[in-house]
């Protein structure tokens, strides 16, 4: 499983001097071939065909000749005769690295298929083993840490300042990064790349923050795209304060969601055969942590990012569920602490994705500079959805005091590219569903597959025959549903909720765990 950064405490200062300019919006003038890419074999036990390139790339695409960075890039290649082409992927963000997406769609698809393509994988600028990588404050998510839920004026104070301190931090040492951190740079990347790989189109395929990247891209560049393939869609209309507070009615919805299905194998976990009554165990232990946390490790905040991922695929309840029991049954610190690493500890890996993810997110559009928005506006999501109304305000706040000024964001609506495909689930957390249709709404004649039930983030590739196939119709030949009522083209039943127990095989659906294992958290 990828670490992702877990959460945190935080806002409050400025740094000078590093406001620049907004990058154009506008396609970038034509630049110059890139040099044929020079791949080299890097197959790991998992995907032992894959191979490893590098691309050099304007830092800042208003001036090409000026200072470059290095993108990493990974491909599985085509086999077959007649080639369509190449399919770029990404798993979200921003932040996620892409370079073992490539093996995995590959290996996912159907192998005639997947033969037709070069998959390629990348880590956007910033990311992994592009250079240079950020990494603004290392071990910023070491436990433990305050409360995510301030209790006074000056708990809340402690907060804002340790988020201010981690955009001042990333000014110091990133400044002359910050302001090319974006995704427009980003999607202006993907065409130094699709140059690279000498096609006149690109096809895409992207998850999550990937939907946005990919949008992005084709609204830049409408005339190199082929085909697009947008799953667990960003709302393009909230970039990006208007989209977490979003998340947090979301996944509160989907922590109860969770309570409800322990309470249902009430036979396995002894919490309670009431929801209710198994959510209030959760915020008991809660509580109990917050006094003393489990295994000197788990605190409040470390308990939030634990069960969060469970928010974004059920596949991981029993394992959840498990630690839950151990300790609010038999006092068992241990699990949680395991739990806790399992699911939520942050590695260097994980600096580094905050730190990109900071520095897009608050370069890419507008957030309030007025801590008071950012307080009532939370206190407001937190009275109907406290799972981590707090929680996600702390991962953001850095963005209250950005030592770069915002970009407009990309209105992404667009007529001038082929048809697309979107793929949302219903009860998705990370991405709701409204930001499905909002896409689907932007990109005329695309077509909406909606995985009704569904509450994973991230649904193709991982187990469902039905939004497979629709993928697959698509990428082979550009077919799409259509007139499937409601607003979609096409619906899918979700799959079954996972069995409780064991934990180490319960819900082991292996598509869903290797694909969630990439896309990792908060992306």
């Amino acid at each position: 499983m990828t670490k992702r950064a877990g959460i945190l405490v935080a806002v409050g200062a400025t740094v000078a001097g590093l406001v620049t300019a907004a990058p154009s919006t506008a396609s970038a003038p034509s630049a110059a071939p890139a040099a044929p890419l020079k791949w080299k074999a890097c197959g790991t036990k998992t995907y032992p065909a894959l191979q490893c390139a590098t691309v050099r790339a304007p830092l800042d695409h208003d001036n090409p000749s000026g200072r470059q960075v290095t993108l990493a890039l990974s491909r599985i290649p085509h086999t077959a005769r007649t080639s369509q082409g190449p399919l770029l992927v990404n798993p979200g963000g921003p932040g996620g690295s892409g370079l073992s997406m490539a093996g995995f769609v590959a290996s996912s698809l159907p192998a005639k298929l997947a033969a037709q393509y070069d998959v390629i994988g990348f880590d956007p600028r910033g990311v992994g083993k592009s250079t240079p990588a950020l990494d603004c404050v290392p071990k910023y998510f070491e436990p433990v840490r305050p409360d995510s839920v301030p209790d006074s004026y000056a708990a809340e104070k402690t907060a804002r300042n340790r988020a201010a301190s981690f955009a001042a931090a990333c000014g110091e040492k990133h400044g002359d990064l910050l302001p090319y951190m974006d995704t427009v740079s980003a999607a202006k990347d993907l065409d130094v790349i699709r140059r690279a790989l000498a096609a006149p189109r690109i096809n895409y395929f992207g998850y999550s923050y990937g939907t946005y990247l990919g949008a992005v891209y084709a609204k830049l560049f409408p005339e190199r795209v082929r085909r697009l393939v947008l799953d667990s869609v960003v709302d393009p209309d909230g970039v990006w304060y208007e989209d977490n507070l979003g998340q947090d009615h979301a996944f509160d919805a989907r922590h109860k969601a969770f309570a409800a299905w322990v309470a249902k194998n009430d036979a396995t976990y002894e919490l309670g055969k009431d929801p209710a009554a198994v959510e209030a165990a959760w915020y008991r232990m809660r509580d109990a942590v917050k006094k003393h946390p489990a295994a000197g490790k788990v605190g409040p905040g470390e308990l939030e990012d634990t069960f969060m991922p469970g928010g974004y695929y059920n596949g991981y309840w029993p394992r959840l569920a498990e630690a839950f029991a151990a300790y609010v049954n038999d006092k068992d610190q241990e699990a949680l602490a395991t739990a806790y690493e399992d699911f939520a500890a942050v590695d260097r890996n994980g600096d580094n994705g905050y730190s990109v993810y900071a520095a897009v997110q608050c370069r890419d559009a507008a957030w309030p500079r007025t801590w008071s928005t950012w307080r009532n506006d939370t206190w407001q999501a937190h009275r109907k959805a406290p799972f981590m109304s707090w929680n996600n305000t702390w991962y953001n706040a850095p963005c209250a005091t950005w030592p770069v000024e915002p970009l407009e964001p990309v209105r992404v609506t667009n007529d001038a590219i082929p048809p697309a495909l979107i793929l949302q689930a219903t009860d998705d957390a990370a991405t709701p569903y409204e930001g499905g249709v909002t896409m689907s709404r932007r990109l005329k004649r695309s077509s909406l597959v909606v995985e009704q039930g569904g509450g994973n983030h991230g649904i193709t590739l991982s187990g469902n025959d039905c939004l497979d196939a629709h993928l697959v119709d698509y990428l082979t030949d550009g077919t799409l549903p259509t007139g499937g009522g409601s607003g979609a083209d096409a619906v899918c039943d979700a799959l079954p909720e996972p069995k409780p127990a064991p934990a180490t095989k319960a819900g082991a659906n292996p598509k869903g765990k290797a694909l969630h294992g990439l896309l990792g958290f908060r992306g």
